[in-house]
């Protein structure tokens, strides 16, 4: 019987700074856990970190990586359209084989009270994972961002972590731990610099807008183009293909058009939808099977950065 395996994607609020990822992902380096996709966003100023492996390796790996975190990145100094609460933002542990989401949720909550532990950086419990129903929602979690969670904890019991503090970290501030199902992080790029208008996309595509089951999103400006920044949650129920499809009839009535898309982190091989044309702008964009699909990454993962 193979040993179970879980996936773990650790997003950092520093997309600007090459040298700061990769030293935080060199600390990641542990026996046992692959290293499957990194990648930084200058406009959102954020990086997202694949990683798998057995489960106590990835939770130490996880842990080691938000210390990292906490030593090089101050959000007293730090900016982008990303909303954030922590220099490790947020931490989500997910099932791959042979483990359940039950048992996610307990090593989400062993990496929270390690994180708390070895480097002071107080902890929420989000998704599955979530102590309190109402912070089964991250959006809920980081609600204010940095700024306005440091003020509320002072001042509103009930905003307090659930690990540590009460107080934030005065540099690093919080970390948001969960446990979910697998997540395609997928962007639409619109063919105008209106962020107006992907703004309003996002409202009415967003499930807690009454739009699209499993569908979390919000309208940014990157690189001079209006995006749509949506995180698809349960690509089963609500395939990418019909995310795509509403983004597009959306836009029409906008006069605009996706003009390219792009996916953070990896995707599962049964996400995928042969002569879609959403494939078909991510290839044009760029995407390489052999590098963005989680069973191929699996067999091939990346060689880790050298701690300098």
């Amino acid at each position: 019987m193979p040993d179970p395996l879980i996936e773990c994607v650790p997003n950092f609020s520093e997309g600007r700074r090459p040298e700061v990822i990769e030293a935080i992902v060199a600390a990641m380096n542990v026996e046992g856990v692959r290293l499957l996709d990194y990648s930084l966003d200058v406009d959102h100023n954020r990086s997202v970190v694949t990683i798998a492996g057995p489960p106590a390796a990835v939770v130490e790996s996880a842990v080691r990586g938000a210390g990292r975190a906490s030593e090089l990145i101050d959000l007293t100094a730090q900016e982008g359209v990303h909303p954030r609460i922590g220099a490790a933002d947020v931490i989500p542990f997910v099932p791959i084989r042979d483990i359940s989401l039950e048992q996610c949720v307990l090593l989400a909550r062993q990496a929270g009270n390690e994180i708390w532990k070895r480097h002071q950086v107080p902890v929420y419990f989000y998704e599955a994972a979530a102590a309190r129903p109402d912070r089964a929602m991250l959006e809920e979690v980081r609600r204010g961002q940095f700024e306005g969670l440091r003020d509320a904890v002072l001042r509103e019991p009930a905003r307090r972590p659930d690990v540590g503090g009460p107080s934030l970290h005065p540099t690093a501030g919080a970390s948001a731990i969960g446990a979910r199902r697998f997540l395609i992080a997928f962007n639409l790029y619109l063919d105008t610099p209106e962020v107006s208008v992907a703004r309003a996309i996002a409202k009415e595509i967003r499930q807690s807008g009454g739009g699209l089951a499993g569908v979390k999103a919000m309208g940014v400006s990157a690189h001079g183009q209006a995006q749509v920044s949506m995180n698809i949650t349960d690509f089963a129920r609500t395939p990418v293909g019909q995310v795509f499809n509403a983004v597009k009839d959306k836009a029409r009535k906008h006069g605009a058009a996706p003009a390219r898309a792009e996916l953070i982190g990896l995707i599962p091989e049964a996400a995928l939808e042969r002569n879609s044309e959403w494939l078909r702008l991510l290839v044009d964009g760029g995407f390489d099977p052999d590098e963005k699909v989680l069973e191929r990454r699996l067999d091939h993962p990346l060689p880790w950065p050298k701690t300098a």
